[in-house]
């Protein structure tokens, strides 16, 4: 065994590994991590390809051998530098995109989990263009682009937080 630390992938290998995901043989596993701290949650701007500038929570493909769980908090910390303690997942969802002839582009399964803040005010990094702790409110008045299945995950971890509840009908 090296003591050397593992070398940082090159731009080149990012862009790589990114190209491989597109049109896949089959699905790729992937977690969120949704992070709620009293009345907001911890967001993220993707600055990579899918859905670049968009807004959701953290996140990105599960590793070989890394729990769901653990992975979800991995991609929290890479992203942000918060770290939190996982609390459950909240969904499953798959997000599939096309391409002009219909074939499939994209397929992720996606898997949100729940975490419990414990540290960090979030500083973005790695797949993260910024980071931002947003309301209910903020998310409703659109002042951040964001994914259809983003208010649904918050009302969902505010619920399990205890916090306020969702108008009725706003959970599917």
């Amino acid at each position: 065994m090296s003591d050397r630390p593992a070398a940082e992938p090159t731009t080149a290998d990012l862009d790589a590994l990114r190209a491989a995901r597109r049109y896949p043989d089959r699905p790729i596993v992937a977690v969120l991590a949704v992070v709620v701290r009293g009345e907001h949650a911890l967001i993220v701007q993707r600055a990579q390809q899918p859905n670049q500038g968009r807004w959701g929570f953290p996140g990105g493909v599960l590793e070989l051998g890394e729990t769901v769980t653990a992975g979800a908090m991995r991609e929290l910390l890479e992203e942000t530098g918060i770290a939190a303690k996982p609390a459950g997942i909240l969904d499953v969802h798959d997000a599939i995109t096309r391409d002009a002839d219909g074939r499939v582009q994209f397929h992720y399964l996606l898997i949100a989990v729940r975490g419990i803040w414990h540290s960090g005010e979030g500083e973005p990094a790695d797949d993260a263009a910024a980071c931002a702790w947003v309301s209910r409110d903020d998310i409703v008045a659109g002042r951040y682009p964001t994914f259809p299945t983003l208010l649904p995950l918050l009302d969902r971890a505010m619920m399990a937080e205890g916090g306020a509840a969702a108008p009725a009908g706003s959970i599917s």
